[in-house]
């Protein structure tokens, strides 16, 4: 018999095959990520289900910006990238908010949408959903990558990951157009193909020289202070910050998502007496924390004099130095390791701060604390926004190891020096930009990444939203008890149209009952009236671990234009001749 002939007659080989469906759930498996948030549909329904089905939890939200939102809020609490996955073009832009906002607060992000094909969308010929969804990303977020080909499908995980949590943490896109799933290859040579990212965020150390600097300008101040920020929060470098604080002797101010890492009623906190500790300090240590708006770009009355102190800030991006005021003290490196690195130095023959500027901030603080007591201790119906946070206040303080998430205006910007937190990284709320509508997504994502009760407080306007992802919580049983205070509107329920046809801009429907949302779906909704009748809602809601959503009706005139920052809101000065 011919060779020929034995070759025909042999029996084939059957070759075994992959495709970009399992690939790309692969190289999410082989580097740790362990959940999905997102919404289904095309090109990305199949994914979510073979997800799933491989042993990826796939939490399906009602919509994209949410689950957006959640993933964002995943990285910051796991220090992986959390992963949100969306179909196309529409599907894409709604989480495209939340990959800008993730951006901007650095939390480590991954937006993972199907496309239209190449082909289509770069001649413009009118494809499904056709958008060039990775040049609209590009400007937004950290990094963007583009995969077309099934072999590279672990390059392009693998890129994402790293460019996510590397350095100053990110936002990244990773555009998946949909004839890639489809792509078939030898299963050997895609196993081969994926890639697991080793040290991902590598230590960045301090130089001897920052550090000896930076030393030196604090054993020279007579005020110094250190403002924590949720980057400190984020680091996971808890023992250490704490360490640092307490052997300096230094007050500390924590921003609002760093509350806890030390807290709140620790003896050192400033938090109760912010303007003083910001105006008076000669010295202040930014600990992963920004000169924005937040700390009024280190300028004006806020800080006192110009000229009046020095700073020294601890960021892991060298940019960031000098983006307002002068650094006088860059430490340039990962939080951790520069802590590590002060924390030797400090060892050494250290002097606690002048007494007579600790003292000073604590009577100022008690001072404060004392004049705010009887706002939160009033059982008045209806409630304003002090006395329903006082009641909250309490349920945290009974359960310091529930995660808190806050947004709104006035109930953002009250609640966050009102209530107390006392763990890390246990209050999430609406970060740099002030966006709102984070309220549910964090909500979701605290419960699945940390198993822990969730206490989310919103303002109505704040929970319209994201409001729909009620029926997620529901579904999901999630151990997530809902507050929405309830003033009939934003900022108040009281504007009026001049013309007398429609309502006021500002305002909701009367006596809206936001409970039954909860009821229409199975949970648990609860009216309230009382700061009394709010607390113990609230704390039968956490103790049952149910969905509970609790409509707080507080005073339509309670409240002020924009919160505590009325100031960024314009104001006309010109009157119209009718």
């Amino acid at each position: 018999m011919s060779a020929v002939a034995q070759r025909i007659e042999a029996p084939e080989v059957e070759q075994e095959l992959t495709d970009g469906f399992h690939l790309v759930i692969d190289a999410l498996k082989l580097n740790g990520i362990e959940t999905i948030y997102g919404v289904p549909g095309i090109p990305i329904t199949d994914l979510g289900r073979m997800a799933q089905a491989e042993g990826i939890r796939v939490i399906s939200f009602r919509h994209e910006q949410n689950a957006g939102n959640a993933a964002a809020i995943a990285g910051f609490l796991t220090k992986k990238p959390g992963v949100c996955l969306t179909v196309s073009a529409p599907g894409f832009l709604n989480g495209l908010t939340a990959l800008a906002n993730a951006t901007t607060n650095c939390f480590p992000m991954i937006l993972i949408s199907g496309s239209s094909e190449r082909e289509i969308v770069d001649l413009q010929q009118g494809d499904y959903e056709e958008m060039d969804q990775l040049a609209i990303a590009k400007p937004l977020c950290k990094a963007a990558f583009r995969v077309l080909h099934a072999a590279d499908i672990g390059i392009g995980v693998a890129r994402a990951i790293r460019a996510a949590v590397s350095g100053r943490p990110g936002g990244v896109y990773l555009d998946l157009p949909a004839k890639l799933f489809s792509q078939v290859m030898d299963a050997a040579a895609g196993e081969k193909s994926l890639v697991k990212v080793i040290d991902p965020a590598p230590e960045q150390i301090p130089s001897p020289a920052a550090v000896d600097r930076a030393v030196a300008l604090l054993k020279g101040a007579k005020r110094p202070l250190i403002v924590l920020g949720k980057g400190a929060a984020y680091a996971q470098a808890d023992d250490a910050i704490r360490a640092l604080v307490e052997k300096s002797g230094i007050p500390f101010l924590p921003m609002s998502m760093a509350k806890g890492l030390l807290p709140d009623t620790h003896p050192q906190s400033a938090g109760a007496a912010r303007s003083t500790a910001l105006k008076d300090s000669d010295v202040v240590v930014l600990l992963g924390a920004r000169l924005n708006w937040l700390l009024s770009h280190g300028k004006g009355k806020t800080w006192g004099e110009p000229g009046s102190k020095q700073f020294i800030q601890v960021d892991i991006e060298p940019k960031e130095m000098d983006s307002n005021v002068e650094i006088a003290a860059p430490l340039v490196g990962d939080i951790g390791s520069v802590v590590n690195a002060l924390l030797e130095r400090i060892d050494a023959g250290w002097q606690a701060p002048p007494s007579d500027w600790v003292e000073s901030i604590r009577s100022k603080k008690e001072a404060n604390i004392a004049k705010m007591a009887p706002k939160l201790l009033k059982n008045s119906s209806p409630m304003d926004f002090h006395s329903a946070l006082g009641s909250l206040k309490k349920v945290i303080a009974e359960r310091p190891d529930a995660i808190l998430v806050n947004e709104g205006a006035n109930t953002l910007d009250l609640a966050r020096g009102i209530i107390d937190m006392y763990q890390p990284r246990k209050r999430l709320d609406v970060g740099t930009w002030g966006v709102m509508g984070i309220g549910m997504g964090f909500a979701v994502a605290a419960a699945v990444e940390t198993g822990k009760p969730v206490l989310a407080v919103e303002g109505d306007s704040a929970f319209g939203f994201s409001g729909m992802e009620v029926e997620t919580i529901c579904r999901y049983e999630l151990p997530v008890t809902i507050v929405i205070f309830n003033n009939n509107g934003i900022y108040r329920g009281l504007d009026t149209d001049p013309t007398g046809r429609d309502p006021g801009t500002t305002v909701f429907v009367k006596g809206a009952r936001y409970d039954k949302m909860m009821e229409a779906f199975g949970g648990v909704g609860v009216n309230v009236t009382t700061p009394d009748e709010l607390y113990k809602a609230v704390s039968a809601a956490m103790d049952s671990g149910k969905p509970t959503l609790i409509n707080a009706e507080i005073d339509p005139a309670a409240g002020s234009e924009s919160g505590n920052i009325g100031s960024l809101n314009p104001q006309s000065v010109v009157v119209r001749k009718k």
